[in-house]
């Protein structure tokens, strides 16, 4: 059991050696406020002065102080192979393998190092000091020393320096593994101890909190602190601890930390006698140390799989980085290669990483065509800005001079034209969205598919440059394609089409039995001969009249009416100039259609016109949602996937190219060789963790 807090030990000049803090590794902070005795008990514990002594804070910087025991055999060795004198030293991690046998000298050196980092106007820093010390007077144990706590700052300390060392304080306690040693002066009251007010903040049950009672013998006279060593006043469950430190006279005349010691054990003797032998800096050693061990072996095996992690995240994170190159122009026709074949993948949906938070590649493709252009086509109504005044106007522009005695045709061909022609814009459109998603694909690919290519930042982007190249000049071709599609079906009005063959069919059917209904309600005394007879008669006549100028004048009106009509079906007739009132008439104005109610025959005429339009809309709407999607995989998607390889190829596979386009970014390597450090760091931890487990230590 003793073995444990040595690889705690172990592990940590593991982890040093990288400056990586990545593992909790279990130790004891010693946490309290300014003068409350944490530096005199780090160093009773020590047996020797090697802390930093003043007023206010002294203690700027996190101070991770590791004592390792030493027998006289190991002493001996470690002497002769390094020229040691002493049977004490010490070691500071940033100085390398510079050993100090004289501890004023390391006290300096931790002022020095301290304002080194934390300058000279009593500001702190979070980096940590490392220091070993290796004695055969100590016990196995692994210390932090924070900066006492303090509410006000003074001289030119920050404002916030409360706030700092918290924040610097709850860093270090928070951790899991850590033991917590709060630290509480015996002259002041233990309820409002503002350390273990902190660390009731990260370890509310107090299953990892030690308290530590300095300066019992300060105490007024006629008290004692029997019941805070009693556990009371506050009661912690890892247990409270008395001691006796070295008062500021006895410093100031070099009193040894041993006789401190001994003087300390006659004072619990006389003062707490009951209470000695479970107080005092000897038994705080032991029991600091007993629990350190216990704590060590229930975080061993979290520990470890916690390295086995991490471990296995360096080394893919270290695959990524690839290997140096050594074979360029191979290198580059792979990563080419693997680049098309990724982008293939890709839109053909069999790609090794498949986007979980979104549609991309051939996934979204197929969204676009079916959902995004599909929905839009069938959103554009057959008759859209198309009002029945159009409709007729061009009835009546298709007959000429003349009265017509049928619907013109092509009246119906112009109408259905211009209608057809407003599928042309969501067929473009539907170009564009595919374009931009091949576009996409590149970044998915750089992402996600290739992540070598980050290796070279120019490789990656000439391969951008000459895929959105590619796909800039299949663009046109594309959308010409598309426009041409429509122009095909402009060309030509198939009303012979079975389909709309179909639909004329039933909607002469439909005429027909409107007629039929018509004669059947005529009164039974007018024969229905006669009766067909006048009413085409009427009708003829009524529509002569209505195409003469009187009547034709009525349905019309001058741009000058404006706002004057009235409700739908109203004739309004401008007034026409008169020569008797002293204007002229102007024979070329054109008469312009306003609002007004249609005859029989004009709604009709209306309504065959707009079902016919309707009819041959939807035949064609379907002509192009099917063609458009075969135009765009054919011209552009099937053209640059089976493009891809032979473009990339001959535009970058080059002699000349092959040093500028491998060319790795500035920190590349650096990442590469920090990746492989902690990976071999992380490497020897877990083999340091499986040889204890192999001795059956835990």
């Amino acid at each position: 059991m003793e073995a444990l807090i040595p690889v705690i030990n172990k592990l940590q000049d593991v982890f040093n050696t990288v400056g990586a803090d990545i593992i909790q590794l279990p130790q004891i902070v010693v946490v309290g406020t300014q003068s409350s005795g944490k530096s005199s008990v780090l160093e009773s514990l020590v047996g020797r002065d090697l802390l930093p002594r003043g007023t206010g804070v002294v203690t700027r910087r996190p101070l991770i102080l590791q004592l390792v025991h030493i027998d006289p055999e190991d002493r001996r060795k470690t002497s002769e192979e390094n020229g040691i004198e002493g049977e004490e030293w010490g070691k500071f991690l940033h100085t390398k393998n510079k050993i100090y046998t004289d501890f004023e000298e390391i006290r300096g050196e931790i002022e020095t190092e301290t304002e080194r980092i934390s300058g000279n106007n009593k500001g702190i820093s979070d980096e940590p000091i490392h220091l070993k010390i290796f004695s055969p007077h100590v016990v196995n144990l692994t210390l932090v020393d924070l900066p006492g706590i303090t509410k006000v700052p003074v001289g030119d300390q920050p404002k916030d320096i409360e706030i700092q060392i918290k924040e610097l304080i709850l860093k270090y306690i928070s951790n899991p593994n850590s033991i917590i040693l709060a630290v509480t002066a015996a002259n002041t009251d233990m309820a409002t101890s503002e350390a273990l007010k902190v660390a009731r903040e990260v370890d509310p049950d107090g299953r990892r909190t030690l308290a530590v009672v300095t300066k019992l013998d300060l105490m007024d006279a006629g008290t004692d602190a029997m019941d805070v060593l009693m556990g009371r006043v506050i009661p912690v469950k890892l247990g409270i601890i008395g001691v006796v430190n070295r008062s500021q006279l006895d410093i100031n005349q070099k009193k040894a930390v041993a006789d401190s010691i001994r003087d300390e054990y006659a004072f619990l003797q006389k003062k707490y006698p009951s209470l000695a032998n479970r107080n005092g800096t000897k038994y705080l050693a032991r029991t600091l140390n007993r629990l350190l061990m216990h704590h060590i072996r229930d975080c061993l095996p979290e520990l470890k799989t916690r390295i086995n992690v991490l471990a296995a995240q360096y080394q893919s994170l270290l695959n990524s980085y690839g290997e140096p190159v050594d074979d360029k122009s191979s290198t580059l026709l792979q990563l080419i290669t693997k680049f098309a074949a990724e982008y293939c993948h890709t839109i053909e949906g069999t790609a090794k990483y498949i986007e979980t938070a979104e549609l991309c590649g051939g996934a979204r493709i197929c969204y676009i065509f079916h959902e995004t252009f599909g929905r839009t086509l069938e959103s554009v109504d057959p008759l859209g800005g198309l009002t029945t005044i159009d409709v007729l106007t061009a009835i009546r522009n298709a007959t000429g001079p003349r009265p017509a005695l049928f619907v013109p045709e092509i009246s119906f061909e112009l109408l259905v034209k211009r209608q057809i022609k407003r599928l042309e814009e969501p067929s473009l459109r539907c170009v564009e969205l595919v374009h931009e998603e091949m576009q996409r694909i590149i970044q998915h690919c750089s992402n996600y598919s290739t992540q070598e290519l980050l290796r070279f930042p120019k490789l990656h982007d000439a391969i951008v440059e000459v895929v959105t190249s590619l796909l800039r000049k299949r663009l046109p071709v594309t959308n010409e394609m598309v426009h041409n599609l429509v122009a095909i079906e402009l060309s030509y009005i198939n009303t012979k089409h079975p389909d709309f063959a179909d639909a004329c069919g039933v909607m002469n059917n439909n005429l027909e039995e409107q007629r039929r209904n018509r004669m059947r309600d005529l009164p039974s005394a007018v024969p229905r001969d006669k009766a067909a007879a006048s009413g085409s008669q009427s009708a003829s006549a009524s529509e002569q009249n209505e195409s003469g100028m009187g009547n034709w004048r009525g349905m019309l009106r001058k741009e000058d009416a404006g706002a004057a009509g009235g409700d739908r079906g109203t004739s309004q007739t401008p007034v026409l100039a008169s020569p008797h009132r002293g204007h002229a008439v102007n024979l070329l104005d054109v008469p312009v259609p306003v609002s007004r109610k249609l005859s029989a025959r004009e709604q009709r005429d209306c309504e065959v016109i707009e079902r016919l339009i309707k009819s041959y809309f939807l035949i064609v709407r379907k002509n192009i949602q099917d063609s458009v999607p075969k135009a765009v995989m054919h011209f552009l998607v099937n053209h640059v996937k089976d493009s891809l390889q032979s473009e990339l190829v001959g535009q970058l596979y080059k002699t000349a190219l092959l040093n500028d386009l491998l060319t790795e970014s500035e920190d590349m390597a650096q990442r590469r060789n920090e990746a492989a450090d902690m990976l071999k760091a992380l490497q020897k931890a877990s083999q340091v963790i499986a040889e204890i487990r192999e001795t059956h230590m835990w």
